[in-house]
């Protein structure tokens, strides 16, 4: 009896053992998709509703840079265009003038085109009234040629608004997807310019975990399938439902982060595993998969 109690004993101890020896399936790390969001236009900031840690969602405005030398220059523009058009509505109403000549001396040349065939008109009245009428062709061409160059500089003007409009456009600051602000690179009433950072910016709602697996592995996972993941708590591992959502095709070298100096050498897949966050998971958190 005592030989048999002694027995049960050091299975269970080996059994314990094999337990806490036991290692993950994959290791790796979490990631997100940041994107740093920069200024569009030059010019001093006038508000930027961002902090670090915000939630933000997408596709409201969080910021403007300074929009009154763009503005002064679209209302010189909008005078301008005034000034112009008025040009052209002086040329058109002439032109509608000539056009009522022509009407009216077309008419005259039917009639005495018709008292020539009937012999009741003279050659000379024909000859006059066609020069007439060619005259009065010539005027309106020469006026639809002196209002050519003024309907392009309207357009000319047309397009530097929208410029200008664009620009303004650009001055104000939307936050492009719904996202927890990482950074904070600006502050209200500095001066930006094109392309300087502002914030940046990343949806951690739902965090990637890049593990790598061995070729021996592969057979074990499949897209859309769920796996274990755990990361390191204050007393045990906490655990997080995950779900696969990518595999490699390709092998590579296994990173220098990852285990022992022989086992980097490797050739190993990545695989990509979609995780809920609960607010626990950090960017660059490390972490295990566990397919069991």
């Amino acid at each position: 009896m005592k030989k048999i109690n002694i027995a049960i004993l050091t299975l269970i101890g080996l059994t314990s053992c094999n337990k806490n020896n036991e290692k993950a399936d994959g290791y790796g790390n979490f990631e997100a998709t940041e994107i740093t969001i920069s200024a569009e236009s030059n010019g001093k900031i006038e508000f930027l509703k961002v902090e670090e840690g915000d939630l933000l969602k997408s596709q409201i405005q969080v910021g403007l840079v300074d929009t009154l030398q763009l503005y002064l220059t679209k209302q010189q523009l909008i005078a301008s265009k005034g000034s112009i058009s008025s040009k052209s509505a002086n040329i058109l109403s002439q032109k509608s003038v000539l056009a009522e000549q022509l009407k009216t001396a077309q008419l005259e040349k039917n009639r005495i085109s018709s008292m020539y065939a009937e012999n009741a008109a003279t050659k000379r009245q024909v000859d006059e009234i066609d020069g007439k009428v060619k005259v009065i062709e010539a005027q309106i061409k020469s006026v639809g040629t002196q209002n050519a160059p003024i309907l392009s500089d309207l357009k000319s003007i047309d397009a530097q608004i929208d410029k200008i409009n664009d620009q303004i456009k650009k001055s104000t600051i939307i936050n492009p997807i719904t996202g927890t602000i990482l950074t904070k690179y600006a502050e209200p009433g500095e001066i930006t310019a094109f392309g300087k950072p502002l914030y940046k910016i990343a949806n951690i709602s739902e965090m990637t975990l890049r593990v790598f697996v061995s070729e021996t592995q592969l057979p074990q996972l499949k897209i859309g399938q769920e796996v274990t993941i755990k990361i390191d708590g204050v007393k045990e591992m906490k655990s997080y439902k995950g779900t696969i959502s990518s595999i490699a095709t390709q092998a590579e070298f296994t990173p220098k982060i990852i285990q022992t100096k022989e086992e980097r050498v490797n050739l190993v897949y990545a695989v990509k595993i979609k995780v809920i966050n609960d607010g626990g998971l950090k960017i660059g958190m490390p972490a295990e998969m566990w397919i069991k």
